[in-house]
């Protein structure tokens, strides 16, 4: 059976778990109409997606 050379201390166990739990932020792109939205996704404040309509937004305000 395998046996560890030395001892691991905790600080360098604790940075080689670390990398599995990162939080990755979403990838977000500019609109057409300046707004930003989510790759491969309509625009929620226009509607477009890849240069056409595609879903009807209506302004109540």
């Amino acid at each position: 059976m395998a046996v560890p050379k030395s001892k691991i201390s905790k600080q360098r166990r604790n940075l080689r778990r670390s990398s599995h739990w990162k939080l990755e932020a979403p990838d977000l792109v500019m609109c057409k109409c300046g707004e930003y939205a989510l790759r491969h996704r309509a625009c929620k404040a226009c509607g477009m997606y890849r240069g056409r309509q595609v879903i009807e937004v209506g302004d109540d305000k």
